[in-house]
C-alpha cells in the first residue's frame, strides 16, 4: 500500500534544526534537499548533516526522503555512496529532472545495492520523480513504467518553465499541459501524482484555491516550501465529512440497486452511472487513506 502523500515539506538538507522541527509536525512527508537548497560548496554538508538526522531523529509518522542531485549531474555518485553508508537509510529517494526511464533504473539499482547490503527487502526504498523538462515530459509514459520501485511522479512548473521559455503567470495557463500529461501518464501507470510547490509564500488562499484545481485535474499531493503550506494542502486533500458522507450514500445506493439488478438510477435527482460511483469510491479511498474514514 502507498503511502499517503498529501503534503510534502522540502527543507534544506544543510538545517539540521529545521529537519528536527519538520519531524516534529506530523507531515506526511519531510525531504532533506541536496539539489537545491544546496549550494555547491554545501553538497558535502547537506549529507552530513541529513544521514546525521536520519540516524537520531524520531520522524514519527512521516516519511524520510531524501532528494538528490539529478542524474548525469556528476554529483549523483556522491549522493548514492553517502546514502550507502546512512546507519539509518531514508524511506524514499527524490530524483529531480527525471527526462528518460534510465534515470530511475539507474538510481533503483543504487538503491537496490543498499538494501542487499543492508538485509533489506529488495524495494523497500522507494523513488518519487519529478518531471521538469520538455524531455521528461515528453518521456513521461517510459518513465512512469520504469521501475516498481517508482511510486510517484511530481511536476515541477518553474524550471519546466525554463526549459521552454515560457513566462510564468498567476492563471498558469503556460504550465496546464504539463500539469496534465503527468497526472494522465501518473494515473496511467497507477502512480501518485504530486503538484509543483506554489511559490508566494504570502497568499494562502490562492494556495488553497490553486491546490484544489490540482485536487479537480487527479492531483494526490503537493509539495510544499514552508512549513505555513503544509496544513492547507493536507485540507484540499483531505475530503470533508459532508463529502465522505455524499460519497458513502452514493455508493451504498449503488451497491442497494446492484443487487436489485438494476445498473443506472437516480439520486438526489441526478442520474448516476458508474464513473459517478467511481468517483465516489476515489472519495472514500483518499478518506480512509487520510485516517477521517
Amino acid at each position: 500500500m502507498k503511502r499517503t502523500r498529501r503534503a510534502l515539506l522540502f527543507v534544506p538538507g544543510t538545517e539540521g534544526a529545521k529537519l528536527e522541527k519538520a519531524a516534529k509536525l506530523g507531515v506526511d512527508c519531510v525531504i532533506a534537499d541536496w539539489e537545491d537548497a544546496a549550494a555547491l560548496s554545501k553538497k558535502p554538508e547537506a549529507r552530513a548533516t541529513t544521514l546525521a538526522a536520519l540516524a537520531s531523529v524520531d520522524f514519527g509518522r512521516s516519511e524520510r526522503v531524501v532528494r538528490v542531485n539529478p542524474i548525469g549531474s556528476g554529483l549523483e555518485p556522491d549522493d548514492f555512496a553517502a546514502l550507502a553508508s546512512a546507519t539509518t537509510p531514508p524511506d524514499a529517494v527524490m530524483l529531480p529532472k527525471v527526462e528518460d526511464a534510465m534515470h530511475v533504473r539507474f538510481a533503483s539499482s543504487r538503491l537496490a545495492e543498499i538494501e542487499q547490503a543492508r538485509g533489506l527487502p529488495l524495494g523497500t526504498i522507494r523513488i518519487l520523480g519529478i518531471l521538469e523538462t520538455a524531455l521528461g515530459l515528453v518521456n513521461a509514459r517510459e518513465i512512469a513504467c520504469s521501475d516498481p520501485r517508482l511510486d510517484a511522479l511530481a511536476f515541477g512548473a518553474e524550471d519546466y518553465c525554463g526549459d521552454v521559455g515560457a513566462t510564468r503567470t498567476a492563471e498558469g495557463h503556460e504550465v496546464a499541459w504539463g500539469k496534465r500529461a503527468l497526472v494522465v501518464h501518473a494515473a496511467a501507470a497507477r502512480l501518485q501524482a504530486l503538484d509543483t510547490p506554489f511559490v508566494d509564500l504570502n497568499d494562502v488562499e490562492r494556495l488553497k484555491a490553486d491546490t484544489r484545481r490540482s485536487m479537480e485535474l487527479g492531483y494526490t499531493g503537493r509539495l510544499a516550501i514552508h512549513p505555513k503550506q503544509v496544513e492547507p494542502i493536507v485540507a484540499v486533500f483531505t475530503p470533508s465529512a459532508d463529502e465522505i458522507a455524499a460519497a458513502r450514500r452514493l455508493v451504498d445506493e449503488h451497491t442497494r440497486h446492484q443487487a436489485e439488478g438494476r445498473g443506472v438510477f437516480q439520486l438526489d435527482g441526478k442520474m448516476v452511472d458508474m464513473p459517478m460511483v467511481r468517483a465516489a469510491e476515489r472519495v472514500l479511498a483518499r478518506a480512509k487513506s487520510a485516517g477521517v474514514a
